[in-house]
């Protein structure tokens, strides 16, 4: 384990504003559902953005196609990495912009998240996520592609942390619309650019909204960070969150979060496990491990606090488990 001091670093940090142009020039959005069952269960009000509704199945699409959209007129192609969602997002954006996309992958990233990404044209190299570090990945492939390829990171990218940022917008407008003020705000860990987007919004449009993040309890090291006030590393966590490997926060996502993020907190698998078949069995819903982080923080908060609150848990699912 590392610990990075990212005070030094000179930082172009995303603001509300970008959020607001992000939505300017990203899809429709996502609905809110609510279970009357989860309520009676915790005895609070849980709204659930529905970002498997999303085009392409996640929430990475809006990061990622706003990311794309802001280099589209110059770069030769785009060069990522990512477990599988990123992949498919930039691989998608790309396509729809006629710009060819390099995706870099770890070997035992999900079947249908590979499939996913290569039917969107994306041309994929594979990686050892436990041997290899995927930044030096990264400089290799990018030496051998055009010059004016552009490098679009999962999480730690202005434009992609507030693409992510409009599904934080979208839901505390549907909610104002109704009268509803939230209380608490989980929303799922992994590199920072979900959490660090929807921060964004959420202090702009509804400051007294405490905002949890929630990431395995195998790889904590959003909560190690901000606990510590510098960037943890760590290796890469054994999980059944794949899209919440990560080893460490980025710079900007760190940043945001020291400003915005009440706490984090963290979640085994067997709490993951207990989400998907909540959704599966109650709600009718395929979700996978890593967009239960929400759900299970919300379930395990509950238990050690009791709050009486109206809560809101970000999610989105795959047909992969």
């Amino acid at each position: 384990m590392t610990v990075t001091d990212a005070d030094d670093v000179d930082l172009d940090l995303p603001t509300y504003l970008d959020v607001v142009d992000a939505s300017e020039v990203l899809c429709p959005s996502s609905p809110i559902q609510t279970s009357r069952t989860l309520d009676g269960e915790l005895g609070v009000k849980a709204f659930i953005k529905c970002e498997n509704l999303q085009r392409m199945g996640a929430f990475k699409f809006r990061g990622g196609y706003n990311a794309v959209s802001h280099c589209k007129d110059t770069a030769k192609g785009i060069l990522t990495y990512s477990s599988g969602n990123h992949a498919q997002a930039i691989a998608l954006a790309s396509k729809l912009h006629g710009i060819p996309a390099t995706i870099i992958m770890p070997k035992d990233a999900p079947p249908l998240k590979l499939n996913a990404t290569q039917s969107y044209g994306g041309a994929v190299i594979f990686y050892d996520r436990y041997k290899e570090k995927r930044d030096d990945v990264a400089e290799r492939v990018k030496e051998k592609l055009p010059s004016d390829t552009v490098f679009i990171p999962p999480y730690d990218h202005k434009h992609v942390i507030a693409g992510q940022g409009t599904v934080g917008k979208e839901m505390i407008e549907d909610l104002r619309s109704k009268s509803i003020t939230l209380d608490y705000l989980f929303v799922c860990v992994g590199g920072g650019g979900l959490i660090s987007g929807i921060s964004l919004a959420t202090k702009a449009l509804s400051p007294e909204t405490k905002i949890i993040g929630v990431e395995p309890e195998a790889g904590n090291d959003a909560q190690q960070s901000l606990q510590k006030g510098r960037i943890v590393h760590i290796e890469t966590p054994i999980t059944v969150a794949d899209g919440a490997q990560t080893q460490h926060l980025g710079h900007l996502t760190f940043a945001i979060m020291k400003q915005n993020v009440s706490q984090i907190i963290t979640v085994t698998d067997d709490e993951l496990i207990d989400g998907m078949k909540f959704f599966g069995e109650r709600m009718k819903m395929v979700v996978e491990p890593t967009g239960c982080l929400g759900l299970a923080g919300m379930r395990k908060m509950e238990k050690a606090e009791r709050f009486q609150k109206e809560v809101i848990v970000g999610w989105w699912c795959q047909e992969a488990m």
